[in-house]
């Protein structure tokens, strides 16, 4: 491993993430195309909400030592540098939002844009299927371990949510079930996914990991973030949009196994409070504390569990 410090970062952490894009543009608000100056005002003032119930739930006595919040620049900007004056965590997208093979977002100015909002982490997701295209993967990884070369020497940390789709094969395989997929493919195909980036130089703090429904994948994926002389290197569940039943359980799994530090849950903790507000059949207020609410449950349930 050719870094500058040692990889890892392995203090628990809480992430509420709320750096999606298309998610709030298309999904939230029907918009489509380029956004008029009103409408990007009025997403950054809707993620406004979010940090709010992010705020309001530190306010409850949750150490800002463990919670974090993870948000895009082109709607987050204020909420990245107040959360920067106020010493909190904070992570930030470098990928390009919803492009099938990683990109910048801002191309060869990546590092102009992380040196101006000075994120604790620095993060990518990133879709890479090991027995995928071969030359796309390997086009992903010299990126992505550019990136990490990056981060380490001017000590940011390097978050890598790593998504797994399905191949036509591979899902061909299981008769087109998903469920199948995910509980029989993909958590081996992630294994092997994290060793082919760490063979090509791809060295995460955090890897940022889709739910896993056994202890015993759990602690495969762990075995591997951590091999050689990674010890330190973490792992997050994350709550892939699900519903509250299911990310307390992919928690509750999660949290026992030595090496899962915590969670990031975004969609989960605030779509329906932001729907109900946005459709008038709440106050704002009431948008924030149900945030708030959401994402202090993650919380509790990870820590009951946790070894």
């Amino acid at each position: 491993m050719s870094t500058i410090r040692p990889v890892g970062y392995n203090k628990p952490l809480y992430i509420l993430p709320f750096d999606h894009r298309s998610s709030f543009e298309k999904g939230l608000y029907g918009w489509s195309g380029g956004l008029s100056a009103e409408q990007t005002e009025r997403i950054a003032k809707t993620k406004d909400i979010i940090f709010d119930g992010f705020k309001f739930a530190l306010g409850t006595g949750l150490s800002k030592d463990r919670a974090g919040i993870l948000v895009d620049e082109q709607f987050g900007a204020r909420i990245l540098r107040d959360a920067a004056e106020n010493g909190f965590i904070t992570a930030m997208p470098a990928e390009k939002s919803g492009e099938a093979e990683f990109q910048f977002e801002f191309g060869s100015q990546y590092g102009a844009h992380i040196e101006q909002f000075k994120p604790t982490f620095v993060k990518v997701l990133v879709r890479y299927n090991p027995e995928d295209d071969a030359a796309m993967n390997r086009r992903q990884a010299a990126r992505l371990k550019e990136l990490a070369d990056y981060c380490h020497s001017h000590n940011f940390y390097f978050m890598f949510e790593l998504l797994v789709p399905a191949t036509p094969a591979q899902m061909e395989s299981v008769g087109g079930d998903q469920n199948r997929y995910d509980l029989d493919l993909r958590p081996l195909l992630m294994v092997a996914a994290l060793e082919q980036l760490q063979n090509a130089g791809v060295e995460p703090d955090v890897w940022k990991i889709e739910g896993l429904d056994r202890a015993e994948d759990c602690f495969k994926i762990v075995d591997m973030a951590r091999r050689d002389g990674r010890e330190q290197v973490g792992c997050i569940i994350l709550g892939r949009g699900s519903n509250e039943q299911k990310v307390v359980e992919w928690l509750r799994v999660a949290a026992a196994v030595p090496g899962f530090i915590g969670f990031a849950v975004g969609r989960t903790s605030f779509w329906e409070p932001l729907v109900a507000w946005r459709d008038g059949k709440i106050q704002r207020q009431e948008a924030v504390e149900s945030i708030a609410r959401r994402y202090l449950e993650w919380v509790t349930v990870f820590e009951e569990v946790e070894t």
